[in-house]
């Protein structure tokens, strides 16, 4: 006697939902299995990314991604290496710090880096930004005034396989004028004001962001329009090391 329509359903319906929940269940146990099979380092730049990123206001897919993988303790100090994915500054020597993960995501998400690009990094420090940038544009130049840290990430950098950064020794205030105009200019030191050259060497449709003023800085986003006229907006509170070389005399006038 053959079986009947409906039930022949409730068969082929338990059946699916039985290999539905074995596929659930074994995604999940492989999750799992990732999870546990994580190193230290990667979990805590895993929970970095969602504890202080993607639960803030960074979602920007690409920037996400990227701050996922750049190892960032590879670029601080090995005392400081337990530190590198908690959510604040660290010395790199010299004065200088490497911003916090957030201040460094977020800088990135303002200024919107597509793989086209051509990016200007201001103030290289340990070469963290630098490498973030690269990730995301075609080519990136970063100047960083104290020789010494330019050139340990010159060579950073270079050791960890970033062919498409070029680093020098130079005062960030004039920019770099030689390979202007640039999409996309991050600038991770503070000038009173915003540096005329660095506005000159934006590109029609770019978006440079810096910290202006004393303590705290206003976080400043300008775009300059494909007519070349600017426009800027105050994006937050910031503390950021100040800029030297011609941006301290031009401070004093």
């Amino acid at each position: 006697m053959p079986t009947p329509v409906l039930p022949r359903l409730l068969l082929v319906v338990a059946g699916v939902g039985a290999v539905a929940v074995a596929y659930f269940t074994a995604g999940w146990r492989l999750a799992v299995r990732q999870v546990e099979d994580e190193s230290p380092v990667a979990r805590a730049r895993r929970e970095m990314v969602e504890r202080q990123l993607r639960n803030r206001d960074v979602r920007d897919a690409r920037v996400l991604e990227v701050m996922g993988h750049v190892p960032r303790h590879l670029f601080v100090a090995q005392e400081f290496r337990d530190e590198a994915y908690d959510d604040h500054p660290l010395p790199i020597g010299h004065g200088q710090t490497i911003s916090q993960p957030y201040i460094v995501a977020l800088m990135t998400q303002l200024v919107r880096p597509k793989p086209g690009d051509r990016a200007l990094d201001v103030g290289t420090g340990s070469g963290y930004q630098a490498a973030i940038l690269a990730e995301l544009c075609r080519e990136v130049y970063s100047i960083e005034i104290v020789k010494p840290l330019a050139d340990e990430a010159g060579k950073r950098l270079t050791d960890l396989g970033y062919k498409n950064v070029t680093v020098r020794s130079g005062d960030g205030y004039r920019g770099w004028p030689e390979h202007a105009p640039f999409d996309v200019i991050v600038v991770a030191a503070s000038p009173r004001q915003i540096p005329q050259p660095l506005l000159d060497q934006l590109a029609p449709g770019g978006r440079l962001v810096i910290p202006v003023g004393g303590y705290p800085q206003d976080l400043t986003l300008v775009e300059k329009q494909k007519d070349g006229t600017i426009r800027q907006r105050t994006v937050a509170p910031v503390l950021f090391v100040p800029m030297t070389g011609e941006a301290e005399s031009a401070g004093k006038q």
